[in-house]
């Protein structure tokens, strides 16, 4: 089975550096549209290449769903401590 878990990693990792390879060329990335350099007085651009905004995408996501979902559980997981609270109070009374 760990084998199966190394080889599922390895596959992953070469379509990543597939993926990486394939999108080498140069793209700016700006924080606001063209049209709003009136607004911001300072609007820089940068230039990477465009599978670090492709990784920085997805990586974002994930860690936005991450959070989403660690806050939307906080009832659940409350409940679940009080819980466990009051089964530890009720075996201390037997």
């Amino acid at each position: 089975m760990r084998y199966i878990r190394y080889a599922c990693i390895a596959i992953f990792g070469v379509a990543l550096i597939v993926i990486a390879l394939a999108n080498r060329q140069m793209v700016t990335v700006k924080m606001l549209p063209s049209e709003l350099n009136s607004v911001a007085a300072l609007n820089p651009g940068y230039e990477v290449p465009l599978f670090v905004v492709m990784f920085g995408g997805i990586l974002a996501g994930l860690v936005l769903g991450f959070l989403w979902e660690y806050i939307r559980e906080h009832k659940e997981r409350a409940a679940a401590a009080r819980q466990a609270r009051e089964l530890d109070q009720l075996r201390a009374e037997l």
